[in-house]
């Protein structure tokens, strides 16, 4: 028999939901028939599998330790470097700075050193995250950013955090600020409205009928510009892979260095200048209007992440 006491970053999951992240390799069904007959229990008494767990519960299970163990994946913590910035950080969450360059989860080609592999280890080194006792919860990164784009990633250091944030992003309750440099002169706000679909080479196409894609609306207005470059500030009200870029292609006005959906002619001349080798796209302000729930001391808060490197040099030939 085993008991597994429930930790504060553990709490407000059903009971069901807890044993699957547990006893990752056991099939559901094995744990609904454990429930059934009675072999795992909620503080002493018959569990459902639908109660929602509270800090200190206590889940027994009366399974021998082989068969417990054979179900039970052993946490994988990896040790990382930091390359992302804090821009903010309590005991829920954790705002920080993605560098370009850093993949926020791994793929094929980029499989160590992520940038959830760095919070987490950041948060093992503080003692915040213990995946040995922590078995039925891992904080969770909330948002992505393409590899090449900078700026605001947000992380749940707690079940409850995680949810609320991502109901934030979900019901456009956090809203989400960009910069970027385009080419041409942009001399006044527009909005872009209009159908997203992805083709088999990856690439993000446009309509302004439905094409059978996502909806999607992006913002942007003007903050200076030379007459041959404009820095727009964009705001996503929805968020779909690529949209910025492909939306700025679609209205005439490329994003600089934008490999993908740029002016070649443009990306070279940043290249020769600057080596600029990626889309100038960062993601530099987040407002939360979280007017419930267990971030709502934060509503109306907003969280600010400068550019930086290469994008800053650019930014001040250009516009200073």
């Amino acid at each position: 028999m085993r008991e597994i006491k429930i930790e504060s970053s553990e709490k407000g999951q059903r009971v069901d939901k807890f044993l699957f992240k547990y006893m990752k390799l056991a099939p559901k069904s094995f744990v609904y028939k454990m429930l059934r007959k009675k072999n795992i229990k909620l503080n002493g008494k018959r569990a459902e599998g639908s109660e929602i767990l509270k800090e200190g519960d206590i889940l027994s299970l009366y399974l021998a330790d082989e068969t417990i163990e054979k179900f039970t994946e052993m946490a994988d913590i990896k040790k990382a470097g930091r390359d992302f910035e804090i821009v903010y950080e309590d005991e829920n969450i954790i705002i920080c700075g993605k560098p370009e360059g850093l993949i926020v989860h791994p793929d094929k080609e980029h499989r160590d050193n992520t940038l959830n592999d760095q919070l987490l280890w950041y948060l093992y080194e503080k003692g915040e995250y213990k995946p040995d006792s922590a078995k039925g919860f891992v904080p969770s990164i909330c948002n992505r950013l393409d590899l090449n784009t900078s700026g605001i990633v947000t992380m749940g250091k707690n079940l409850a955090s995680v949810q609320e944030l991502n109901r934030g992003f979900r019901e456009r309750l956090i809203d989400k600020y960009y910069l970027t440099v385009v080419k041409g002169l942009v001399d006044k706000e527009g909005v872009v409205e209009g159908y997203h679909l992805k083709n088999e080479g990856n690439i993000v196409l446009i309509s302004n009928r439905d094409n059978g894609g996502d909806y999607i609306c992006t913002k942007y207005k003007p903050l200076k510009s030379n007459g041959r470059y404009t820095l727009l500030e964009v705001k996503l009200e929805t968020g779909k892979s690529h949209q910025i870029r492909v939306c700025m292609e679609y209205i005439g006005h490329p994003i600089i260095g934008d490999r993908k959906y740029g002016d070649s002619k443009v990306n070279k001349y940043f290249y020769d200048k600057y080596r600029l080798e990626r889309q100038f796209l960062h993601s530099c302000r987040l407002k939360l209007n979280m007017d419930k729930g267990c971030l709502e001391y934060l509503n109306g808060r907003e969280f600010i992440c400068d550019i930086k490197g290469s994008l800053q040099k650019i930014y001040n030939d250009l516009f200073q």
